[in-house]
């Protein structure tokens, strides 16, 4: 069961590696993103906000999937 949770821990980190970065993009060439002095708006800021956070999540995922298959 041990092997089973560090495995599904270390896929999640992996997913969110590439997936979340990806979309970090996408955000960023919206329209919606800048305003018209070129400016970042609060769509960007509450995605960037998002991404860091699902980003962090990916890290301690990553750390507890590795301490899972060693313990």
């Amino acid at each position: 069961m041990t092997v089973l949770l560090g495995v599904l821990l270390l896929v999640n980190a992996v997913f969110n590696v590439v997936v979340w970065p990806r979309f970090g993009k996408r955000v960023a060439a919206d329209p919606r993103a800048r305003d018209a002095d070129g400016r970042k708006t609060s769509f960007y800021t509450v995605h960037a906000v998002l991404i860091g956070i699902a980003l962090a999540i990916a890290a301690a995922s990553a750390v507890a999937g590795i301490w899972a298959l060693v313990a």
